[in-house]
């Protein structure tokens, strides 16, 4: 009987404003912030302490940090070898999109430059030190929250990624067949508006595009290598107060456009609640959202579980 493998759980986390902008708990800034968005985390004891009783050599965490990713990754890997699992074991993603909190968030610590070099630097790491791990999502969702089209949010992501890779290989730190798996871990995060004829083009152009900037521009030939991989999540701030019951079907016409495409589709979707726009979503409300994709997944067998 062939061994079964054990697939790594995965896990994801959301760090608080303070921690992603680079400043202790502690400190007078961080005043009224702490834990606000997210968790806390200032050194390695607040880490610790995160994944206490989490076994992190068998986990796969996605860490949604772009400004202090380095310092976070840092951390993330001293408390996974305090359990004892090696580096070279970790599997997840850091999000270490910072260009995105330049343009669109407000969020960054350094300059552009300096920025890219940052996220150059821990690319390089984990592809020599923890290769199952993603360094870098592309992250284009909040583009188009800060005022961005469809087409500008496709074209500000692809030159970010380009600028990225274009950084990494001129660096001549990494081997030709190093900097092809490099291509094949960049992922990207894109936004699902309203526009729906649009939006279903954008996610067929993002998909064809990059398989020609992989293909042509860096030589990689493996296919798998080139495939363009996303997750989604639809436009939040899209969502209205007044007569909030109508972000239901909101929320149904962006996933459509980017579940639809044979070539383009997404594989992974996040749906905020329909009353997102009101407050914190209830259990129900969380349920409801979950419910909407299991009806785009399975239509001729609607979801009937009372949990």
């Amino acid at each position: 009987m062939p061994a079964i493998r054990r697939r790594a759980s995965p896990t994801s986390f959301t760090f608080d404003l303070p921690t992603q902008t680079g400043y202790d708990s502690d400190h007078p800034l961080s005043r009224g912030e702490v834990g606000k968005v997210g968790v806390p985390v200032s050194h390695l004891g607040d880490m610790r302490a995160l994944f206490e009783g989490i076994p992190l050599g068998e986990m796969n965490t996605s860490m949604t940090i772009n400004a202090t990713a380095v310092w976070l990754m840092a951390l993330y890997i001293a408390a996974a070898e305090e359990q004892g699992a090696p580096r070279a074991k970790l599997q997840g993603t850091t999000q270490n999109d910072i260009i995105k909190e330049y343009l669109s968030r407000g969020s960054y610590v350094f300059p552009p430059a300096q920025s890219l070099r940052l996220t150059q630097d821990l690319i390089l790491f984990t592809t020599k030190e923890c290769p199952k791990f993603n360094p870098i999502n592309v992250c284009s969702y909040h583009l188009q929250e800060a005022g961005a089209t469809p087409s500008q949010e496709l074209a500000y992501a692809l030159a970010t990624a380009v600028a990225i890779l274009d950084n990494v290989k001129k660096s001549g730190e990494i081997s030709e067949e190093d900097f092809a798996q490099v291509v094949g871990r960049i992922s990207f995060f894109v936004n699902a508006g309203m526009r729906f004829v649009t939006e279903l083009c954008k996610m067929r152009a993002f998909a064809e595009l990059w398989e020609e900037i992989t293909r042509e521009r860096y030589g990689v030939k493996d296919e798998k290598l080139r495939r363009f991989r996303y997750g989604v999540q639809v436009n939040s701030l899209g969502l209205t107060e007044p007569q909030p019951e109508n972000n239901v079907y909101r929320i149904l016409i962006e996933m459509l456009a980017v579940v639809l495409s044979r070539n383009a589709r997404a594989r992974a979707v996040q749906l905020p609640a329909w009353n997102e726009a009101l407050g914190l979503p209830r259990p129900f409300d969380q349920q409801w959202s979950l419910r909407m994709q299991q009806i785009m997944a399975m239509p001729k067998s609607p979801a009937r579980s009372p949990g």
